[in-house]
């Protein structure tokens, strides 16, 4: 357990700031562009705490620890993937079903998912590993 926690705890401080970047600065003014008036003026915290609480543990248990007596190569594959299903899986089913859900956005946003979750996945199976 403790050593899920480390991982756990490695993940977040590699997460929360490049996700706040990207959503709160980089990418806000196409999200709002993409989104209109789906998108809320203020953030749900809680329900953004629940995802960041839920990704991070998949990303432990399918990506890191999975990768840990492999190589560099092996983990970013991996997160490369875990990011590519995970983010596909939410932008494709909204464009499934949502009016206006663009393949612009569904496209961005799905490279963003494999970038954050290849990047945090690498961060912390390195970490993880000197710690």
């Amino acid at each position: 357990m403790m050593a899920f926690l480390k991982l756990y705890f490695i993940a977040l401080v590699a997460f929360f700031p490049l996700d706040m970047l990207w959503l709160g600065w980089i990418g806000r003014s196409f999200y709002r562009q993409q989104l209109g008036p789906l998108m809320r003026e203020q953030t749900d915290w809680l329900a953004a705490l629940l995802f960041y609480l839920l990704f991070l543990a998949g990303i432990i248990v399918f990506v890191v620890q999975p990768s840990l007596q492999g190589e560099a190569r092996d983990v970013l594959l991996r997160g490369a993937f875990f990011g590519l299903v995970t983010y596909a899986t939410y932008d494709l089913v909204n464009r499934a079903v949502i009016n206006h859900f663009s393949w612009t956005l569904v496209m961005v946003d799905m490279l963003w998912g494999v970038v954050l979750c290849t990047t945090v996945s690498w961060v912390t199976w390195y970490f993880g590993l000197k710690v």
